[in-house]
């Protein structure tokens, strides 16, 4: 089937992309709405360089737009449901680690907005 094969490697590529924590953590902070690299830089408390880097990127593979309002550079998630995918893999996380650093990704957790499966309703 030529067509899952296409579509695999495509995936790949994504995954490939995504496989920096930087990365993931700049797509999370963009869910909420546009921001300057001086922001995202203050927000993720990385260097403004690095983070120019990975906008880049992300913009060469189109996962973010920039918008220049004078010498202001603001980037956006293009489709925001990406990071709601990202969000999603959490329980995955969660299950291979719950018992090493439960703490971390109950953090990540509230800071994100994610319910955690495994409190009590």
């Amino acid at each position: 089937m030529p067509s899952r094969l296409i579509v695999s490697r495509e995936l790949a590529d994504l995954f490939r992309l995504l496989a920096h924590a930087d990365r993931l953590r700049l797509i999370e902070e963009l869910r909420s709405g546009e921001k300057d690299v001086t922001g995202l830089a203050q927000a993720l408390d990385l260097p403004s360089t690095r983070i120019s880097q990975h906008l880049a990127l992300l913009r060469t593979h189109r996962l973010v737009e920039e918008r220049r309002d004078g010498r202001n550079h603001f980037y956006r998630i293009v489709n925001p449901s990406l990071a709601l995918w990202i969000l999603d893999a959490l329980p995955f996380v969660d299950i291979r680690l719950r018992l090493e650093e439960a703490d971390h990704i109950d953090t990540a957790r509230a800071l994100w907005g994610v319910p955690d499966p495994n409190a009590s309703h």
